[in-house]
């Protein structure tokens, strides 16, 4: 794979982070790095730490050179003989996977040599002074009256002839020009060839030939007396003028021009909007390139402001969708589609050529952005102040930060960090430990937001996947991408799941099993095995994908409420399970897990050791033995709420954690659940030993997490935040947040959940009470909860059989 190639996606690593450790550019001297270099080139320079070896360890690069390669042990070896015997392991180790980005356990001369470039380039560019903000802002005001009566006032105006006109009105007291009429309420026309016959009151200029286009916007910054203009110009988009024109003018060139432009002089930052929907940031003088260039817009950008209090762009397109963008780190934060009234289904409504009012304190109270749409004005609230990532918790549950959706998350026990992916197609790596950030990969996907993601069997690669198709490996520990799959579709990827040997599945909306061989891949571009004898089975779009180790079985579940089991030796078909119609139709299957405790024991594994979710349904499933279902309820406390994310403590199964689209998670007491057959639908539930509202909004991912001797639970949410609980319900914190925390002391937590109910001493009655309640509205939502469950003996002559033909048979085609 070729290095440059994958600078390309380089992830943006937090720089300076204690828990980072000194990095390896600060510690190495150029000294250090030439007795590195004899240790690779020369081994009997290398301090003998060669010497039971051969003198040339021969390791083909992905460029096809020969060169010597170096194991761990080596490496640590090396340097230590370069830079100490007090070297830490854990510092050499996280330095050796880095460097090592194919993960093949061995690094080279020249890996080494591409890892610390790329480290002092991107030191070099975070030391460059771009729009870094100050803790101290001045407040960006609203001037609705003259506050300097001494001082004479100035009108700007551009032409359709790419000319400005400066107008200084020198007496406001008396007027602001001559009253020449004699009639007193008669209207007074003046031209400009007349404003000679007003010079007592009135000083005119006209500069002519800025722009080769019609002047669009104009500003005018009065502490240096510099004119701001835009246009829809290729060469001159905007330009930035002294009045008295004693300097070179700043020009602005980029293609399209400049629809809208704002201008912030304390953070010399500007930002540009215009007909190609991008916005763009640039500093104050350079012109050449644009700081950043912000994607999303789907037509013309026609106004933008930057809001300092909260370090934020604002950025407003001709479809009246208004999006809100971070400064520092150029995350979209939040989408907001206008609904103004005169919007017409399928045509664009008309706006002015100033959509944008930005209202902020002195004046008021509050900060306040006024957008307008023909002869419609909506107003919304700004935040005065920033606010950290994360959200926090109150009376009410977690105020959770307007940011992009958080769409998967996961947790990787090896490294001990949580991976979040998000629908703004950004990924951020957090120590579990902490909940700080260690590393955030940017535009991942493009403009596609993440759908799903996995780990491979190393877990020192994460494979992510879009809602355009793609799906990319990335390098865990220094976040560069190191493979591109084939994608089969254009068509969504909902769910991956990464199989022995490192053989990657990935389902979605092609209805298909795609099948990656991702340990082999020396390539960028890896193509797509479609061996999985999947064609045709499932009729309608994959949704989940699940596997189970212990019984050689994958399963996988449709938009259509069809669940079907395949085994990995011949990758075909063995089994349908699915639940009977309600109302005529069949509802989606939203998360699948397997208890993989039980499926590794021999007393167990006949039993419930496949949990489904369908329109808020939970239902045990065997996939071996007996062919009835072992166990469904009603799981959220609401009528018509979804449960999206499923998981369990795998080295027992002893609880089972469900997340809805409320927001709730609940906690729920398994041990004996679903080891009977359940005859009738509804008549036994779980025991429920806890329940609190975790986010705002619906809770897309939950994992049960086993660190530091106890059991923790992460959730991810659509309301943007991801967070960490413990299994009693106390709310350890959202990652992200300023204040870190510290798993081993509970007093570094955030808070206690106050709305954990605990079933401890009244655990009887109140259980009762809840699942009398549950258990009526179960039975009049879903009606009967009955399995069906299909066999199919030979996937190759004829694929699946008949469900009446399943029925009759009774018996699967799995050892039990």
């Amino acid at each position: 794979m070729n290095r440059t190639a994958l600078t390309a996606e380089r992830a943006r690593m937090s720089q300076g982070d204690p828990a980072c450790g000194v990095s390896p550019p600060e510690k190495l001297s150029l000294e250090h790095l030439q007795c590195l270099r004899n240790a690779f080139t020369c081994p009997k320079a290398g301090q003998h730490i060669h010497e039971n070896k051969p003198k040339r360890r021969s390791g083909r690069s992905r460029g096809g050179n020969d060169e010597c390669g170096m194991k761990l042990e080596e490496f640590r070896e090396a340097l230590r003989s370069v830079i100490g015997p007090d070297i830490e392991d854990m510092w050499v180790e996280r330095f050796f996977s880095e460097v090592d980005i194919s993960c093949t356990g061995q690094v080279t001369w020249q890996q080494l040599c591409s890892y610390l470039l790329l480290e002092y380039t991107e030191r070099e560019r975070a030391s460059i002074p771009t729009a870094a903000l100050l803790d101290s802002q001045p407040l960006i005001r609203h001037c609705s009256i003259n506050k300097n009566p001494d001082r004479p006032s100035l009108l700007l105006m551009g032409d359709e002839k790419g000319g400005v006109h400066l107008m200084w009105f020198l007496n406001l007291t008396n007027g602001l020009f001559k009253k020449l009429s004699k009639k007193e309420n008669s209207p007074q026309r003046i031209f400009f060839s007349d404003l000679g016959e007003h010079s007592d009151m009135i000083s005119y200029r006209h500069i002519p030939n800025i722009h080769q286009e019609s002047i669009n916007r104009v500003m005018f910054e009065p502490d240096t007396n510099v004119i701001m203009t835009s246009s829809e110009s290729d060469t001159t988009s905007v330009v930035f003028m002294n009045v008295a024109q004693k300097r070179e003018p700043y020009i602005w060139k980029f293609k399209q021009g400049a629809k809208c432009f704002d201008y912030n002089p304390s953070l010399q930052l500007m930002v540009t909007g215009g007909c190609d929907r991008a916005v763009r940031l640039w500093t104050r003088f350079v012109t050449t390139r644009p700081v950043a260039t912000l994607l999303g817009h789907r037509t013309t950008v026609l106004d933008v402001a930057i809001y300092q209090p909260v370090e934020q762009i604002l950025s407003y397109s001709r479809d009246a969708e208004l999006r809100f963008w971070d400064i520092s780190s150029h995350h979209c934060l939040k989408i907001v589609r206008l609904q103004f009234p005169c919007q017409q289904p399928g045509r664009i409504p008309e706006h002015g050529n100033f959509p944008f009012l930005l209202l902020s304190p002195p004046h008021l109270e509050e900060s306040h952005l006024v957008v307008g749409c023909k002869d419609y004005l909506a107003l919304l609230s700004l935040s005065k102040t920033r606010r950290g990532g994360g959200g926090w918790l109150t009376d009410e549950g977690p105020k959770i930060q307007s940011g992009p959706a958080v769409s998967c998350a996961l947790y990787n026990s090896t490294l001990r960090q949580v991976v979040t992916g998000y629908a703004d197609s950004s990924v951020c790596l957090w120590d579990v430990e902490t909940g700080r950030r260690r590393l955030q990969i940017v535009n991942a996907h493009g403009e596609d937001g993440l759908t799903c993601m996995a780990l491979d069997s190393s877990h020192r690669r994460l494979i992510t996947g879009a809602r355009n198709g793609t799906i990319k490996v990335w390098n865990l520990l220094n976040g560069l991408n190191l493979h591109k799959l084939e994608p089969v579709t254009n068509s969504e990827v909902t769910a991956l799941t990464c199989l022995h040997g490192n053989r990657l599945l990935a389902v979605g909306w092609s209805q298909r099993i795609v099948q990656y061989d991702i340990a082999a891949a020396k390539d960028l571009y890896v193509r797509a095995d479609m061996s999985w004898k999947s064609s045709g089975v499932h009729k309608s779009d994959i949704l989940a994908v699940r596997q189970c180790s212990a019984l050689g079985v994958v399963a996988t579940a449709s938009h259509d409420g069809e669940i079907i089991i395949w085994r990995m030796e011949t990758q075909g078909p063995v089994l349908r399970l699915q639940r009977p119609k309600q109302r005529g139709v069949v509802p989606p299957v939203d998360s699948l897990l397997f208890l993989q405790h039980r499926a590794g024991n021999r007393k167990l594994r006949n039993r419930g050791v496949l949990v489904s979710s369908q329109a808020g349904c939970l239902c045990f499933w065997s996939i071996t033995g007996e062919t009835h279902t072992y166990g469904q309820f009603y799981a959220p406390e609401q009528a018509g709420e979804r449960v999206l994310s499923l998981t369990s403590d795998q080295t027992k199964n002893t609880i089972l954690v469900s997340g809805d689209t409320s927001g709730r998670l609940q906690i729920w007491e398994i041990c004996d659940f679903a080891l009977e057959i359940q005859h009738e639908p509804g008549c036994e539930r779980p025991s429920m030993t806890r329940c609190w509202k975790a986010h705002k909004r619906a809770i897309v991912s939950a994992e049960v997490l086993e660190v530091a001797d106890g059991l923790f639970i992460l959730t991810a949410s659509a309301d943007g935040s991801a967070g960490l609980w413990t299994v009693d319900g106390d709310h350890v914190g959202c990652f992200g947040q300023k204040i870190t925390w510290n798993m081993t002391e509970p007093a570094t937590y955030q808070s206690e959940s106050p709305s954990a109910k605990i079933f401890s001493d009244i655990q009887r009655k109140t259980q009762k009470e809840l699942t009398g309640g549950l258990e009526e509205r179960t039975e009049s939502d879903d009606m009967e909860l009955s399995g069906v469950r299909s066999e199919v003996p030979d996937p190759t002559n004829g694929g699946l059989t008949s469900q009446e033909e399943c029925q009759s048979e009774g018996q699967d085609g799995l050892p039990s």
